[in-house]
């Protein structure tokens, strides 16, 4: 079964950056679409962005649109959440999750990871 593992969570103060990675064990992401979710704290799981398997087509959620980028690189395998301009309400888990089609719904990705924690505050 597709294992994913995230990677780049952390502290950062509001306006600051981080990117996040998504890597797979065993397996390879080259034939999945990836998405990125996070939970926020006593909040429910949302999409916050999604890249077809190539990369030609990639999605945002509203709350991200001009702050984050998705990319992948399918040489190392590795798809990058870079996170600008980061504020307060985006701390959360962030998990990501493979699929053979981007869905905005949890429930309609197939493989996910178990999340890296993003906290920010001053």
């Amino acid at each position: 079964q597709l294992q994913l593992v995230e990677s780049g969570g952390g502290l950062v103060q509001p306006g600051g950056s981080l990117r996040l990675s998504c890597a797979a064990s065993r397996f390879t992401l080259r034939i999945y679409d990836i998405g990125w979710f996070r939970q926020a704290p006593g909040g429910e799981r949302e999409g916050v962005s999604c890249i077809s398997r190539t990369g030609g087509s990639t999605n945002y959620a509203e709350s991200v649109k001009g702050r984050f980028t998705i990319s992948r690189d399918n040489v190392k395998d590795t798809v990058y959440l870079q996170m600008n301009s980061l504020k307060p309400e985006d701390t959360a888990i962030y998990s990501c999750a493979a699929s053979r089609r981007c869905n905005p719904s949890p429930n309609g990705m197939d493989y996910w990871g178990k999340g890296t924690l993003v906290t920010v505050s001053s």
